[in-house]
């Protein structure tokens, strides 16, 4: 059932029905879960967990000819930055068949979010 709205105007009363639009695209989410995925594949030599697991991975953005992947790391200073940063622009762009730009996030990572799935 849509939602409805109950409005008054000059006659009185009114119900208006909220558009019909889906909140999420279907297809959009799709290629988000995809690209998660494929980045299920990137573990973080140290701790032994994948990104995804591990709640690095804070944002996929999804463009036509270009898709930015935000993370942050488990350590300001992660000896492994640079590795771990290249691999999730290979696997993400495996999936996505064009170019993925990694952005470093200067969030700090509360391990507390390890294990939370999108």
């Amino acid at each position: 059932m849509p939602d409805q709205t109950l409005t008054t105007d000059a006659i009185g009363p009114t119900i208006d029905q909220a558009p019909t639009t889906p909140v999420i695209d279907p297809q959009a989410r799709a290629r988000e879960l995809a690209v998660l995925d494929a980045l299920r594949s990137v573990v973080d030599p140290e701790i032994g967990m994948n990104v995804v697991e591990l709640a690095l991975i804070r944002q996929v953005v999804l463009g036509d000819t270009l898709t930015e992947v935000r993370m942050v790391m488990t350590t300001p200073f992660c000896p492994y930055a640079g590795a771990l940063m290249q691999q999730v622009k290979e696997a993400a762009e495996e999936v996505e068949e064009h170019e993925v730009k990694v952005t470093l996030l200067a969030e700090r990572w509360d391990p507390r979010d390890a294990g939370l799935m999108w």
